[in-house]
């Protein structure tokens, strides 16, 4: 008989996700059983999978000291990411709501295949410390929907991104992410790519705005992108210059996410702010 396992379905700004509880280590999800669960007409549904896991109990993060939990996550189609933004603010929502962990008593920290996460409130739910970043170096991106091939430009927030912009919201609109964005050249890990259209003004307030939509490596586009967010918003604060804020407010297909730039002891960290939900539990047969 097939193997029942629990699960919670959260997402964050419609970056939905299966949530598997596996505290002590002892579930091995294959490839196609992480793909059967994230499909959308024959199973629950998701951009991935949120194994929650201790850290001990797992060999990237048993060295992770003062991380109790790991965030495992995977892609819809099975392969194992660094890093998931908006995965960061699910998976803290799905710890403090069963009792887990309680992040108004001390700063949340959580393991990922990209470092320790450090987690707190803020006014639009959770905020994630992505840590440092690099502007990467540029390459060339076709995409159907675009004309011509546009160049696009590197950033490593713990995962690789591409970022482009472009001129207007109707190119954005016309857009056709069904088909995956080429590259060239082509990252050795992949990258998610993301296209972007600055606000008019950019700035205002102190707070520089943008619209987004993203195409995710292993999944295909989603409502949204929590590192591609903010590696979007870096994007267009270093094409703008020295002059541009450290408050940005990025739209994607499904809300509204905030970024923050503060400076630390070891370089400048990118922070990352938005709503998570849990949405319902159950239990399914594993195949």
């Amino acid at each position: 008989m097939a193997e029942s396992i629990a699960f919670t379905k959260g997402h964050g700004t419609g970056n939905d996700f299966v949530i598997v509880p596996d505290d002590e280590g002892v579930l091995e999800l294959s490839d196609s059983q992480v793909a059967a669960l994230c499909d959308r007409r024959f199973g629950i549904g998701g951009d991935g999978i949120l194994r929650v896991i201790r850290s001990a109990r797992i060999p990237e993060g048993a060295e992770m000291s003062g991380a109790e939990w790991f965030m495992d996550y995977r892609n819809a189609d099975g392969s194992a990411a660094e890093m998931c933004g908006n995965g960061t603010r699910v998976f803290a929502k799905y710890l403090v709501d069963t009792g887990r962990a309680d992040i108004d008593a001390a700063p949340l920290r959580i393991g990922t295949r990209a470092g320790i996460k450090t987690l707190t409130r803020s006014d639009l739910g959770f905020e994630v410390d992505l840590g440092v970043f690099a502007i990467d170096g540029e390459t060339v991106v076709k995409a159907r929907g675009l004309d011509v091939a546009r160049p696009g430009q590197g950033v490593d927030v713990g995962n690789p991104h591409v970022v482009v912009a472009l001129s207007s919201a109707g190119e954005l609109e016309e857009l056709d992410l069904t088909v995956q964005p080429l590259l060239h050249p082509e990252p050795v890990a992949g990258a998610n790519v993301e296209f972007v259209v600055p606000a008019d003004p950019l700035v205002k307030n102190g707070v520089g705005s943008i619209r987004m939509r993203v195409f995710e490596r292993g999944v295909g586009e989603t409502l949204s992108c929590g590192t591609g967010v903010a590696a979007a918003a870096l994007a267009v604060r270093h094409w703008a210059g020295p002059a541009a804020p450290d408050r940005w407010s990025v739209e994607v297909p499904g809300g509204v996410l905030g970024v923050r730039i503060v400076a630390d002891a070891d370089g400048d960290h990118v922070l990352l702010s938005g709503p998570a939900t849990l949405v319902y539990s159950g239990e399914v047969r594993l195949a």
